[in-house]
């Protein structure tokens, strides 16, 4: 026969263990000194009964975005100029990142080359190229001055890169140009584009 003391303790040990459970999959039951271990798992992108944030404004989970910002996929313009941005992205995204080439073939620049897009694509340029390319792009930026090998826009070789061309090297970058994609939005690498054509014709 058992110790009755020793029974006390294994049910008392019993107990505690289930008390310790919760039905909730997401309760992590009774912890001593848990660490913040488990934090709360919001779910940024929804919203449901019992799911809210305590910090933010009305219980959301999703912070409010910072006052003056634009979301990068909130494209200006018409109807149809949207959806001709978002037509060039989808299909960008599907191109391996050494596939110049298919660029070439199957990207379109959907900005008009008027004069107020060209002068902000120039802005564009000497704000994120103009360092290594050049102010008249003949590859003689300050950057050039210590690598070697920038290019001469009008030069044989590259007066006649085509919209896709460029767009991929700013996107994706070549050879020791590093990739711009996650710097310059699509609207702007497009503007810049633009601006590139102007400095192939001098």
């Amino acid at each position: 026969m058992f110790n009755p003391r020793i029974k006390f303790v294994l049910l008392a040990g019993v107990v505690a263990g289930l008390m310790s459970c919760g039905s909730d999959p997401n309760d992590t039951g009774t912890e001593f000194a848990p660490n913040m271990y488990h934090s709360v798992g919001y779910e940024p992108m929804s919203q449901t009964q019992g799911d809210t944030n305590t910090i933010n404004p009305l219980g959301m989970n999703m912070r409010l975005p910072v006052k003056g910002t634009v979301s990068r996929k909130r494209y200006t313009g018409s109807d149809s100029l949207k959806q001709a941005f978002l037509a060039q992205e989808m299909i960008a995204k599907t191109i391996p990142n050494d596939s110049i080439s298919y660029s070439e073939k199957s990207l379109y620049n959907p900005i008009a080359a008027t004069p107020e897009n060209i002068e902000a694509g120039k802005t564009q340029y000497e704000r994120f190229c103009q360092h290594c390319h050049g102010e008249a792009g003949k590859g003689d930026g300050l950057v050039a001055k210590a690598y070697k090998g920038v290019p001469v826009y009008s030069s044989d070789a590259l007066k006649t890169m085509n919209d896709g061309h460029i767009y991929h090297v700013i996107t994706h970058g070549k050879g020791r140009m590093w990739p711009h994609g996650s710097q310059i939005s699509s609207e702007n690498r497009w503007k810049i584009v633009l601006y590139v054509h102007e400095l192939q014709k001098q």
